[in-house]
């Protein structure tokens, strides 16, 4: 089991998060009770850990979830906007899109396990993850214009990409909250578990990411979200050019041999 993250950040302080490593996957926990709400030092504390882990060529997976049953993360902590303060305020957002922006970049398979309440930047956090389990319990919603804001980390972009725009205008601008089985049919999340075992199933999905080669993982998922983007004839181009340059990784030895000589490879992520 690799703690390389861990004994190089020995003494560091994630301000409101928790990191274990399970084989090539880590699990990165939301701890700012009582509802796991996001700070400026939370956020710059994601930041830098998922850059870490980013570095760390012994991860395939991260995983996210909320600490305790109730919550997965209620979104921004509200009293920090309280004096109307706009360079509070700017700051805050700056660090949210810092935080999720590096969290959607991140070059293994990120898992959002939904443990209970998404809210606000809660569910922008598991937005901006590759993908997303909720437990049957969860609720989901943006509610920002509830309180005269918008979600600044991502949501008004990122929710209609997996939504559509019907939907995300009833969240956003309805502050629609919907359950689970809601969120599943419309596509905000891939599965739905029983209560407590979100946090298992995506670790299996981490353990399922861990058989691939990480270095093909990285590169479909840079050509996956380059759609968001690129003009799908350029996306073309891009995906047959990262084919051939897989030829250059050690990965891609390892993984045409391995099947040949019918073994379970060893991967270098190299």
């Amino acid at each position: 089991m690799s703690a390389a993250v861990i004994d190089s950040h020995r003494g560091r302080d994630w301000t409101g998060l928790r990191i274990e490593i399970d084989g090539h996957a880590a699990v990165v926990t939301l701890s700012n009770p009582p509802a796991n709400t996001w700070t400026r030092d939370s956020l710059a504390a994601l930041r830098d850990l998922v850059r870490a882990l980013h570095a760390d060529r012994d991860i395939y997976a991260m995983v996210i979830v909320g600490e305790g049953e109730k919550f997965f993360s209620a979104g921004a902590d509200l009293k920090q906007f309280a004096d109307g303060d706009k360079a509070r305020a700017r700051e805050a957002a700056r660090r949210f899109g810092e935080a999720f922006e590096t969290l959607s970049a991140f070059r293994g398979v990120s898992i959002a396990a939904i443990n209970g309440y998404a809210m606000g930047g809660g569910l922008e956090c598991a937005l901006a993850c590759d993908l997303r389990i909720a437990e049957e319990q969860a609720q989901l919603a943006l509610p920002e214009a509830t309180v005269g804001l918008l979600p600044c980390a991502g949501g008004t972009q990122n929710l209609p990409r997996l939504v559509g725009e019907g939907w995300a205008k009833r969240m956003i601008l309805l502050g629609e909250r919907i359950d689970a089985a809601t969120a599943l049919r419309i596509g905000l999340v891939e599965e739905v578990v029983p209560k407590g075992q979100a946090l298992a199933r995506a670790l299996e999905w981490g353990r399922q990411a861990g058989k691939q080669s990480p270095t093909s993982v990285a590169a479909c998922k840079a050509l996956v979200q380059a759609t968001r983007s690129q003009p799908h004839a350029t996306a073309l181009v891009h995906e047959r050019e990262a084919f051939v340059d897989l030829f250059d990784s050690a990965d891609q030895v390892e993984g045409v041999a391995a099947f040949l000589e019918k073994r379970a490879p060893q991967w270098k992520n190299a």
